[in-house]
């Protein structure tokens, strides 16, 4: 599946490389970079490509609620210049407008709840999609034919399962694991396939968007102190063996790192994924910067590399996320046996 991907990526890069607008590479050197951050960034709209004077986009639903208005349903088109697709104020439409920050704004300025769906939003519909697909195939497959050899999605399936369980869940949480292995799978496979599916060219920096990540780890937060025992709170309130006046120092510590490891969590997951696609395109802005075939060899050469090796990083990421997870619950749920002379 991978191997499939980086060549998917390769090849489709190799065209939108050689079909790349050439205003856009006589632009200025700010022109040139500008699409690194436009990629990284979520978008009210999902730009794939740019021949010509033709922009290759697909339109999505903005979507607001407010107390004068009710709710209201508008597409991205309606906030855009139809020749350029820039957004901007001056391309306001029935009293909301889009900046040229991507972001939604009401003319009058009073205040809304945007529920629109974004590009990282379709994003996550898609990875979700190919989830539950390769699941209930794998779950199919079993069904029909027992326990029998693997083939098609129930051999990506069982590997990933039995090494989540037996090498994650098991051997960090103890043997109350079997409760939190499919959040464990699940936790797991949706990094797994987002971190891959955003390499595709075109393809939404989805587990590089910050409030992806966080909810990842809010969760995690809630699914661990939830699942707290009386050890894991006395551990944070009284700390055995620690002298009372040692508490007004260590409590609060503790409290604090309650926070600090979801925290962790969500912007080790980001950063990592974020800069590699930084990276990539930032090889890929040297070609155009420079005006050098040269340069663009070489700079090919070094983004098919660091694809390589972003695919990788997005497995890697994936097991880290989940271990730590798993990591974290077991330290909540663990059963401490206490020496009653001590």
């Amino acid at each position: 599946m991978t191997r499939k991907i980086l060549v998917l990526s390769i090849l489709f890069s190799a065209f939108l490389l050689f079909n790349t607008n050439p205003s856009f590479a006589a632009g200025s050197e700010e022109d040139k970079t500008s699409f690194i951050m436009h990629h990284v960034k979520d978008s009210h709209e999902w730009h794939f490509a740019t021949f010509g004077h033709t922009h290759v986009t697909l339109p999505l639903p903005v979507i607001v609620y407010s107390s004068d208005r009710g709710l209201e349903f508008f597409s991205s088109t309606d906030f855009q210049n139809h020749d350029t697709h820039a957004f901007g104020k001056e391309y306001a439409h029935e009293g909301y407008y889009i900046d040229e920050h991507d972001h939604l704004g009401r003319v009058d300025g009073a205040s809304f709840i945007e529920l629109s769906i974004t590009k990282n939003v379709v994003m996550m519909f898609i990875v979700m999609f190919v989830l539950a697909y390769v699941a209930l195939s794998a779950a199919n497959h079993y069904k029909k034919n027992g326990a029998v050899a693997p083939k098609g999605a129930a051999a990506l399936i069982e590997p990933i399962v039995i090494f989540v369980r037996d090498e994650i869940a098991e051997k960090s949480i103890g043997p109350k694991y079997k409760k939190f292995v499919p959040y464990l799978i699940t936790l797991f496979l949706f990094i797994w396939f987002g971190n891959l599916l955003g390499l595709l060219p075109g393809a939404a920096n989805l587990t590089g968007n910050i409030a992806v990540t966080m909810t990842l780890a809010v969760l995690t937060f809630i699914i661990t102190n939830v699942n707290g025992n009386k050890d894991y709170w006395k551990h944070v309130f009284a700390t055995p063996g620690v002298p009372i006046p040692m508490l007004l120092i260590i409590v609060p510590v503790e409290i604090i790192g309650l926070f600090t490891k979801p925290f962790a969590l969500m912007v080790r997951l980001f950063v990592a994924i974020t800069a590699g696609h930084i990276v990539i395109l930032g090889f890929i802005a040297l070609a155009f910067i420079f005006e050098s075939y040269a340069i663009g060899v070489v700079s090919t050469l070094m983004v098919t590399f660091i694809n390589i090796i972003e695919l990788l990083v997005a497995t890697i990421q994936a097991y880290v996320f989940t271990l730590f997870t798993a990591m974290y619950i077991g330290g909540a749920v663990a059963e401490h046996a206490h020496d009653e002379h001590h």
